[in-house]
């Protein structure tokens, strides 16, 4: 029989394990900045989406988090320069037309991802700037705020081939907030690895219909987008990578809400993709908790409530 005191201490050994983050803090954390501060509508509520991103990465041990909030189209803007070179990795929770950004802040977000700067581009964030070339360039596709054709072609998969259509039209389209199947399409991929090829993604927007220049650009999962629900009847890239320079870019369509952030997977993806976005490699495990194809799983520390 274990006297008490060993008794005590496996049990608060077994209490520190669980309450352990997924891998090992780094030795050197990855810096990275959360930038927000704008979303056209009441369609996305940004401040609680930043919130659960960067409580997402902390849960990940491996990430020292800054939050930089833009200000809006006013003189402030004017003055905003972050230190960006002082980020191995920048997390966009930002939507924002034309015009906001000056042509010297446009310039130092330029320089600081073709120098090897990392971007991890989340939901909304490619609705952004759609006269920005450059922004569009790093993200490779992107929709709504009067993206047409001039913006490049749509993307999209065919027979398992990256395709692009140059047809005028619309750019950005979503059906209702369901779950989804996903399909991953570059399975070795570092953050694909491991990775189960079909899971089903939480109540989120199937992001559909965008178009851009998708050069450099690397479909990691695709999912399809159904016309039972306002769907393009096509496979839609959902999970990206690119290159701009010697820089990283990780997009993810995925995120509309904190239901849809709160599904496992987004959680696992956000956390490695922005691992990749700065080291150019992942360390992280795949949870026990990741989906398979019959169901979504939701992250119980970040869940919010089914509508």
């Amino acid at each position: 029989m274990l006297r008490p005191a060993v008794c005590s201490l496996l049990i608060a050994a077994a209490l520190a394990a669980a309450a352990a983050p997924r891998v090992a803090a780094a030795a050197e954390p990855i810096r990275v900045m959360v930038l927000d501060g704008e979303s056209a509508g009441p369609y996305h509520d940004w401040p609680a989406v930043t919130r659960a991103l960067v409580a997402i990465l902390e849960e990940a041990g491996l990430f020292d988090v800054s939050v930089v909030s833009a200000p809006r189209a006013d003189g402030a803007l004017a003055s905003f320069m972050p230190d960006f070179a002082s980020f191995d990795t920048i997390v966009l929770n930002y939507d924002a037309p034309d015009g906001r950004w000056p042509a010297a802040l446009q310039a130092a977000f330029e320089r600081y991802v073709e120098n090897g700067g990392g971007i991890v581009a989340v939901h909304a964030a490619d609705n952004a700037f759609p006269g920005w070339s450059e922004y569009n360039e790093m993200l490779g596709i992107g929709g709504w705020r009067g993206r047409d054709e001039r913006a490049g072609p749509y993307w999209y998969l065919a027979d398992g081939e990256l395709t692009s259509d140059a047809s005028p039209g619309a750019a950005g389209s979503h059906g209702r907030r369901v779950p989804f199947a996903v399909v991953v399409r570059d399975p070795a991929h570092p953050i694909m690895r491991g990775l189960p090829r079909v899971w089903m993604h939480g109540e989120d927007e199937l992001y559909a219909h965008l178009r851009g220049p998708g050069r450099h650009m690397t479909v990691l999962a695709s999912a399809y987008s159904d016309p039972a629900n306002a769907g393009s009847g096509r496979d839609e890239p959902q999970l990206v990578v690119l290159t701009y320079g010697a820089g990283r870019i990780f997009h993810t369509t995925f995120g509309h809400d904190l239901r849809a952030i709160s599904s496992e997977d987004f959680v696992v993806t956000f956390q490695r993709g922005t691992e990749w976005a700065a080291t150019g490699d992942v360390t992280q495990p795949v949870p026990a908790e990741f989906p398979g194809a019959d169901a979504p799983s939701y992250h119980a520390e970040f869940a919010a409530p089914a509508r």
